[in-house]
C-alpha cells in the first residue's frame, strides 16, 4: 500500500503541474488516505497500546485526517497544527468574503469588484470540494465507530482545543483570528552554523556578485522534467552570481551541459545558506517552510510553485513585494533570467524582504515558546472551552442569521400585504363617499 500511495502522489505531482486532472486526483490521494486509516485503526495491537498510555493531549497534524479519528477513538482532547496557509482546511474562522481570499483563487486581500465577484463565487465550489474531500473517510468511520456515537469530521476540525497555524503576520494577510488559533510560522527555524567549507569555496569564486540559492523541495523530482531543467540551466547561466542548485547530480541528463556558474548538490543546508551574507536570491517551490526561512533571513524570493499550497504562497510573496513567481509550467530560459536579475536588482525586493523579517523578528515570544504555553494553558484550565465561539454548537443558518432573515421577510412580506388592504379598504371607502356626496 505503501508504494501505491508513493506512485500516487508522484502522478498526483505530475497532473498538477501539467494542470490536469488536479482535483480528482487530490480525491484518489485522499481515498487512499482513507484505507491507510481503516487499517491502522485495526491494528488492536497499537491502538491498545496507545490506550494504556497516560497522556493527556493529543497533537495531530490536519493534512490527513486519520489524525483526528484516532483521537477521537482514543477519547483524548486534541490540539492540531495546520502546515498549509489559511483556506485549504475550515476550521471555523470567520472568513468574510469581501477580502479573505478561498483557497486556489490566487486572489489577494486587496480585490476589486470583479474579484469580490469571483470569491464569492469560489466560496461555494470550495465548499463543495471541500465536503467531497471528508467525505472519503466516511466508510472509515462507518467501520471503526458505532451507530449513534459516529463522529462528522467536519465537527471533529472544529473539536480541536487549538489550531497552531504555520504562518506568520510577516507574510499571512490580516484576517480575523479566533483565540484558539495561535501563529507559529517559523517553529522548525533551526540556530544558524557555519556553511561547510565546499559551499564556501563556490561562493569566494563570486566575490561580490553573491549567489542565488535553488532549491525546490524534498517531493519535488525536477529530473521528471527535463524541459524545465533545461531552461532553469540557461537562465541561470546568464547571472553574474554563482548558483547553487539542489539537484540530484546522478539525475542530471547527459545531454546537457551544466552551466559554468552553477554548483549542483544533492542535499545543502538551506537555512545556513539563506544566512549566508552573500546570498543575493533564493528560488523556490514556494512551500512554506522555505518561505518562512527566506522571510526570517530577509532574503527576496522568485517562486516556481507547482502544486498544493505553493501558489497561494507564492501569491503572498508578490502582495508583500517580497519576490516575484512565475509557474513552473511556464519556465522560459529568458523570462526566469529576467525575472532573477529584476528581484537582484531592484533594491526594493531586498528591502521589503528586511522589512519582513524585522516583524517575523520580533515577536515577544519564539513560535516554539507560543505553542508550548498554549499547549501548557489548555492542560491548566481543563480545555479550551473558554476560547471557542458559541458559534461552533449553532447550526449553518443560525451563523448566517437566515432564521433572522427569514422572519423579517415574513414580518416586511405581511406588513406590505396589510397596508396594501389598507390602502384598498381606503380607496373603496372614499369611492363610496363620492357616490354619496354626488347623490
Amino acid at each position: 500500500m505503501m508504494i501505491h500511495f508513493q506512485h500516487l502522489q508522484q502522478t498526483f505531482i505530475i497532473y498538477f503541474v501539467s494542470y490536469r486532472d488536479k482535483f480528482e486526483n487530490l480525491l484518489k490521494l485522499q481515498k487512499l488516505l482513507g484505507l491507510q486509516c481503516s487499517h491502522f485503526l485495526r491494528r488492536s495491537d497499537i491502538m491498545d497500546s496507545l490506550k494504556n498510555e497516560n497522556f493527556d493531549l493529543v497533537i495531530v497534524e490536519s493534512f490527513d485526517y486519520c489524525t483526528f479519528l484516532v483521537a477521537e477513538k482514543l477519547g483524548k482532547p486534541f490540539v492540531s497544527i495546520l502546515p498549509t496557509t489559511f483556506g485549504m482546511v475550515d476550521f471555523g474562522l470567520p472568513s468574510p468574503v469581501s477580502y479573505v481570499p478561498i483557497a486556489h483563487s490566487l486572489l489577494t486581500d486587496c480585490m476589486d469588484f470583479w474579484g469580490r465577484v469571483r470569491n464569492f463565487l469560489m466560496f461555494f465550489g470550495f465548499s463543495m470540494r471541500q465536503w467531497q474531500i471528508l467525505s472519503t473517510f466516511d466508510n472509515t468511520i462507518k467501520e471503526h465507530f458505532p451507530e449513534g456515537s459516529r463522529p462528522v469530521l467536519s465537527h471533529l476540525l472544529k473539536k480541536a482545543e487549538l489550531w497552531f497555524v504555520n504562518t506568520d503576520f510577516a507574510f499571512e494577510f490580516s484576517r480575523p483570528l479566533l483565540p484558539n488559533t495561535v501563529y507559529v510560522g517559523g517553529l522548525m527555524a533551526r540556530p544558524i552554523k557555519p556553511v561547510p567549507q565546499e559551499f564556501e569555496t563556490f561562493i569566494a569564486k563570486f566575490e561580490e556578485s553573491g549567489f542565488v540559492l535553488v532549491a525546490l523541495g524534498s517531493v519535488f523530482n525536477i529530473a521528471q522534467f527535463q524541459k524545465s531543467l533545461k531552461e532553469m540551466n540557461s537562465a541561470f547561466a546568464r547571472l553574474p552570481q554563482g548558483v547553487i542548485w539542489k539537484c540530484n547530480p546522478a539525475q542530471w541528463p547527459q545531454d546537457v551541459k551544466l552551466a559554468a556558474n552553477v554548483k549542483i548538490v544533492t542535499w545543502l543546508p538551506q537555512n545556513d545558506l539563506l544566512a549566508h551574507p552573500r546570498i543575493r536570491l533564493f528560488v523556490t517551490h514556494g512551500g512554506l517552510n522555505s518561505v518562512m526561512e527566506a522571510i526570517q533571513h530577509g532574503v527576496p524570493m522568485v517562486g516556481v510553485p507547482s502544486f498544493g499550497d505553493q501558489p497561494e504562497n507564492m501569491v503572498r510573496v508578490e502582495a508583500k513585494k517580497l519576490g516575484v513567481s512565475i509557474p513552473f509550467n511556464q519556465i522560459k530560459a529568458e523570462t526566469l533570467a529576467l525575472k532573477m536579475k529584476q528581484v537582484i536588482e531592484d533594491k526594493r525586493y531586498k528591502s521589503a524582504a528586511v522589512a519582513a523579517s524585522v516583524i517575523r523578528r520580533s515577536h515577544p515570544l519564539t513560535p516554539a515558546q507560543r505553542l508550548v504555553g498554549w499547549v501548557n494553558h489548555i492542560l491548566q484550565t481543563g480545555g479550551a472551552a473558554h476560547l471557542k465561539p458559541h458559534a461552533f454548537q449553532q447550526p449553518w443558518y443560525e451563523q448566517y442569521l437566515l432564521d433572522v432573515f427569514l422572519f423579517l421577510l415574513v414580518v416586511l412580506l405581511v406588513t406590505v400585504w396589510l397596508c396594501g388592504k389598507l390602502l384598498v379598504m381606503v380607496a373603496r371607502w372614499l369611492c363610496v363617499a363620492r357616490k354619496l356626496k354626488k347623490a
